[in-house]
């Protein structure tokens, strides 16, 4: 960033700095100042120095360094535990890793403390041992890794779709057909980029998703909707009910739950059931997740399939 100054001069140059980014803080500035990020004329320079008219103000502000995340006592529930891997059933509402916004109180930082040896560093500090994530609001089935080699096999199997996956959604509406598979394309919104969307073969990435309808209740036009996944893009089964004509009931993102009939006070999807094979063994495991409360409503007439995948560790 170049400022070249044409008026305020002999105030102090953290003081000028101040006034012209306000999104910095006056002692953000003297720091930047003090680590050579900011100059004047191409030469470092002091906070207390006096700004001139045409002096050239070279402003460098660096990326910040990612946090190491911290462990912390939050109750998790685990569904699988060995020396390799962790596989826990996240609550809506929780984070998985830190990030802007959410520096703590996310699933790693209760995994961090539930894993006293630490887990697989691949990831990076602020995702050590996770290799697949789980919307904020999405609950269900996460398998952490506890080592470097769990990380790669597990990322390994995830990248190959050797793994299993099955999600329960309940979504606006029913459709038409009792099952169906949606093999698109999914990329990011071309407007708003918080969104993914379905894009045109050539752009995003092949996203494949399998669908059964288990149950509809009337009163509220909604339905219970079996989700298997083939891929793992980015809000895969969130767009891919949109595209199909029945966005997911409570999501805030693609749909309107306000307006929708079901007011179940969360965004409806949990994943179900996870298979992979275990890294160490090659053993095929199998977990489940209870089915949390706000799905009774569609449970009852409803009838779950078994699941073939292999039998439960």
């Amino acid at each position: 960033m170049l400022i070249i100054v044409e008026d305020s001069f002999g105030t102090r140059l953290d003081q000028f700095l101040a006034a012209q980014l306000p999104e910095l803080s006056r002692a953000r500035i003297q720091a930047l100042i003090k680590e050579g990020q900011i100059t004047i004329n191409g030469k470092s320079t002091k906070a207390k120095t006096p700004v001139e008219r045409m002096m050239r103000i070279e402003i460098n502000i660096p990326e910040p360094e990612p946090a190491e995340a911290q462990p912390q006592d939050i109750p998790i529930s685990v569904l699988y535990e060995d020396e390799d891997v962790i596989v826990i059933d996240k609550e809506s509402g929780m984070v998985v890793h830190p990030a802007a916004g959410n520096p703590d109180g996310t699933l790693v930082n209760a995994v961090l403390w539930h894993c006293r040896n630490g887990l697989s560093g691949i990831g990076g500090v602020e995702r050590p041992g996770i290799v697949h994530r789980l919307d904020k609001d999405t609950s269900g089935c996460i398998v952490v890794a506890k080592n470097d080699s769990a990380h790669l096999s597990l990322t390994s199997q995830f990248a190959n779709r050797d793994t299993g996956k099955i999600y329960l959604a309940v979504v606006q509406g029913c459709p038409k057909e009792n099952t169906g598979t949606i093999f698109t394309n999914i990329g990011r919104h071309p407007v708003n980029r918080l969104k993914m969307a379905v894009v045109n073969p050539g752009s995003g990435k092949p996203a494949i998703t399998d669908w059964q309808v288990l149950h509809y209740d009337a009163s509220t036009d909604s339905s219970l909707v079996m989700c298997t996944l083939h891929t793992g893009r980015t809000h895969q089964i969130r767009v891919h009910m949109l595209h199909l004509g029945h966005p997911l009931v409570g999501d805030p993102i693609y749909a309107h739950p306000q307006r929708q009939k079901a007011k179940p006070g969360r965004l409806m999807l949990h994943a179900w059931r996870l298979a992979f094979n275990h890294p160490s063994t090659g053993k095929r495991i199998a977990l489940q997740s209870p089915i949390p409360p706000e799905y009774t409503p569609w449970l009852i007439g409803a009838e779950l399939p078994l699941w073939e995948e292999a039998a439960q560790v």
